[in-house]
């Protein structure tokens, strides 16, 4: 217990040190209108270790406030004050702390008066009607979105169902379906062109190569040629020739089973034939195109004549 007031005791003795011209507060006039602004300077007789905290007001508002200032030893700090109502006020005490050590200003009094009007001196006049703000671009924002989304939407409208349309009708293929035979020539001699096995793209021009004879004998003889494997095709064209249901020899079969194998050797064993080999190839392609062909079918009465 003897503890607790000792330390009261030195407070007390530290805040009534403080009043000894360590820290000084004063105002250029106790007397202000509504509104008017007054100076508020705090003085203090050191400049280190110097803490001055956020100032504490009641009824007073803080307009401005200057850096902290050293002159001849000394620390300044100066704040621009004013009251908004009127009455008298307080500047309440402020705690400085100097080398840890808390100093008090003292309270200083401000009275703030409203400002007395003359009604008989002041010139009235009649009651405008109210007036309505000039239109900014602001007000019509909202609208001009609005119309340039639903152009938008009508003009892609436009495009898909109409534009788009007719260019699709005006650009559709206007070519006739070859004849199985007449398209084989012409992508073998498309293929010619390509000079793939010329230029080492000799896997491609076999892919190429095989894909317009299995090609031709699907279209002509209508059978999955080209979904079926070099064994199934060989197969079903020998079922077909001894069902006498086609119309070619035995050496052009050979030499559909040679061009198949192959093509197979160079797609998958990563075989590399010669150029003389190629080209022969190439002629033996089209003569199974030329000559692999359905028998015809002889309608019953051609049979009767």
């Amino acid at each position: 217990m003897k503890k607790y007031i000792l330390h009261i005791f030195l407070f007390i003795s530290i805040i009534g040190f403080a009043q000894d011209g360590m820290v000084k507060a004063e105002i250029d006039t106790a007397n202000i209108r509504i509104g008017e602004q007054f100076q508020l300077k705090i003085s203090v007789n050191e400049t280190k270790n110097v803490i001055i905290p956020k100032l504490l007001l009641k009824g007073l508002e803080v307009v401005d406030s200057t850096k902290v200032d050293t002159i001849k030893n000394s620390l300044i700090r100066k704040y621009i004050l004013t009251g908004f109502d009127s009455g008298a006020f307080y500047i309440p005490q402020q705690q400085i702390f100097i080398k840890n050590q808390a100093y008090l200003t003292d309270s200083l009094l401000v009275n703030v008066a409203t400002v007395a009007i003359d009604t008989t001196k002041v010139k009235k006049f009649p009651i405008k009607s109210i007036k309505k703000e000039p239109y900014t671009f602001d007000d019509f924002k909202i609208y001009l979105y609005i119309l340039l989304a639903a152009l938008a939407i009508i003009g892609f409208w436009i495009y898909w169902f109409v534009i788009r349309k007719r260019k699709e009708e005006e650009d559709g293929p206007t070519y006739r379906t070859l004849p199985p035979y007449e398209e084989a020539i012409y992508r073998l001699n498309e293929l010619d062109e390509k000079l793939l096995w010329q230029n080492n793209k000799v896997k491609e021009y076999y892919s190429e190569l095989t894909e317009i004879v299995r090609g031709y004998i699907e279209r002509e003889l209508k059978v999955p040629a080209l979904e079926n494997t070099t064994d199934e095709v060989l197969e079903m064209l020998r079922n077909f020739k001894q069902a006498d249901t086609i119309q070619t020899s035995q050496e052009t079969l050979d030499k559909l089973r040679s061009l198949l194998r192959e093509a197979d050797l160079v797609k998958f064993a990563k075989s590399k034939p010669l150029a003389l080999e190629i080209e022969e190839d190439r002629k033996d392609a089209q003569e199974i195109v030329s000559n692999l062909k359905p028998k015809p079918i002889i309608e019953a009465d051609d049979e009767l004549e």
